[in-house]
């Protein structure tokens, strides 16, 4: 690394990058995490901020590139008009989103350390500041947080009810990034720091393993459901002469032979390819195959064309067997550019335009709410993107007891964009205390407990249904969902305590005879 000039910095900051990335699903290879250790070693021996920021800004984009190229196979769903914008998409998004880890590596040069422990908390609690910054305080795209590396864990996902997502991510990255003392540390205690942080993860793991072991007498709610997976291709979805084909494509799983009969019918996000409210007919086809005394809630295009400019939402329907719509939801979080096009007037004069079927921009619906049905459990809607919120999946009063993932992953291909949902959608489930039920159009649908754990699913790229009884809820939320603010706060005022503590420490020992190396 001394010998690196700055292109090799960054050249080996974004190729440690797109190795952390590994560590997502459905990779999930834990040991690629000790970049983030690199990364840290890679800035110390940077000489100047502004080489830092582009130390941190290449690990980024290493980062987002590798854990989002799947975005560009959304473009192909439309190859004619969207095709040749894939790739330059893809890379602007990762090289604009990696400005965040550039500005997180450049927070931790405002001082020349002495310690490499110290640096290292530092670097976790601005790293977890710029996932902050990406979902809750601006950006809103809180696209892979780290914290669900530990998807392929149940019990270490079990974290996230008592510290959220963040502070699992928080210290994930610290325990990763003080590896870096290995290197720089000096004898066997430097391996102290990095070994406390394992086992902090080695207490929660088995404090999850405990959770999970108190689980089992958690009653099932009165409700059958069945879960229908079209498998639908998204270049074909909206085609005008095969639309019909995917609608009765629908009807024909929903009947299929069954032994009880459910008290809901679930479809994915825009399954049905008319606007229910307006065509009659595909309402009357619907109502056909709606349970006896039940309803089908589907996913479904809504457009306004009596106000002006019109509108156009992307709705959840409820609908019973006379036909009639008993609820409607409207997605409130829209994709920029996919849903609507930001700063229409401007970038509409270059050309761009939404991916989305129709030239009208969604517009977002009143909030989260509470779905009451007659019959049915309440339950708090998210459509698609709205799933990958922390501590945000449904009102606390009046609060349901399940939530209902509907979405589109088909833009996404057989790629790991799905496998990332649904490990975000499993977050949910853990912070809000309830049973998470997802319909995805090509996958991945499954039913999720209240503890984040797949009880059945239909794979991706897979035609089927699931029919399975309603999980059980907690009866009061874990303590993340209220008080998700504070807790991820003090836990990163605790880290940078920490930190300076140990920084403290390593300069007070620096000064005398007896120095042992351990601050360092």
């Amino acid at each position: 690394m001394r010998a690196l000039g700055p292109i090799g910095r960054i050249l080996g900051a974004f190729l440690c990058g797109v190795l952390a990335a590994a560590a997502l699903p459905p990779i999930h290879a834990l040991p690629a995490l000790l970049a983030f250790a690199v990364l840290l070693l890679l800035v110390r021996r940077t000489p100047s901020r502004a080489g830092a920021f582009l130390v941190g800004w290449a690990f980024g984009f290493g980062w987002f590139l590798a854990g989002l190229y799947w975005v560009g196979i959304a473009f192909y769903a439309d190859a004619e008009r969207f095709g040749s914008l894939a790739v330059p998409a893809v890379l602007l998004l990762a090289a604009f989103l990696a400005i965040l880890p550039g500005l997180a590596c450049l927070a931790v040069t405002w001082r020349s350390w002495i310690s490499v422990r110290a640096q290292a908390l530092a670097l976790a609690v601005a790293w977890v500041a710029a996932e902050l910054a990406r979902g809750a305080l601006g950006l809103r795209f809180p696209w892979n947080p780290v914290a669900i590396v530990w998807a392929g864990s149940d019990a270490m996902l079990q974290s996230v009810a008592w510290i959220g997502q963040w502070g699992l991510g928080l210290l994930t990255v610290a325990t990763a990034t003080l590896f870096a003392a290995v290197v720089d540390g000096h004898g066997a205690r430097r391996w102290i720091f990095p070994g406390i942080g394992v086992a902090v993860l080695a207490l929660l793991l088995g404090a999850g393993t405990l959770r999970l072991s108190a689980s089992h007498g958690l009653a099932a709610q009165p409700a059958e459901l069945r879960i229908v997976q079209g498998n639908v291709s998204q270049d074909l979805k909206w085609d005008d002469a095969r639309r019909a084909e995917w609608l009765r494509r629908h009807l024909e799983l929903t009947v299929r032979p069954e032994t009880v009969e459910p008290n809901a019918v679930i479809w994915p996000e825009t399954a049905v390819p008319y606007q229910l409210e307006r065509d009659a007919n595909a309402r009357e086809a619907v109502a056909a195959v709606a349970p006896s005394g039940g309803y089908l809630l589907t996913g479904g295009n809504r457009y306004n064309l009596d106000v002006e400019p019109p509108t156009a939402s992307n709705s959840l329907f409820a609908i019973d067997g006379e036909g009639r719509i008993d609820g409607r939801y409207d997605k409130v979080d829209l994709v920029p550019f996919g849903e609507f096009l930001p700063f229409r007037p401007i970038l509409s004069l270059i050309g761009l335009r939404k991916v989305t079927e129709g030239t009208l921009d969604f517009v977002p619906g009143p909030g989260r709410r509470t779905m009451a049905l007659p019959g049915l459990p309440p339950f708090s809607p998210l459509i698609c993107y709205e799933a990958i919120f922390p501590a945000d999946a449904a009102p606390l009063d009046p609060r349901p007891t399940w939530l209902l993932n509907v979405t589109n992953d088909a833009w996404f291909g057989k790629s790991s964009g799905p496998y990332q949902h649904l490990a975000m959608a499993r977050l949910r489930a853990i912070e809000e205390g309830l049973p998470l039920v997802r319909a995805a159009n090509t996958g991945i649908s499954a039913v999720i407990d209240a503890y984040g754990r797949v009880t059945a699913s239909l794979l991706l790229g897979e035609a089927g249904v699931i029919d399975a009884v309603l999980p059980g809820a907690l009866a009061a939320p874990p303590p993340i969902r209220r008080w998700h603010v504070w807790i991820t706060a003090a836990l990163m005022l605790v880290t940078i305590g920490t930190s300076l503590w140990v920084e403290a420490r390593a300069n007070w020992q620096a000064k005398h005879s007896r120095y042992s190396g351990l601050w360092r």
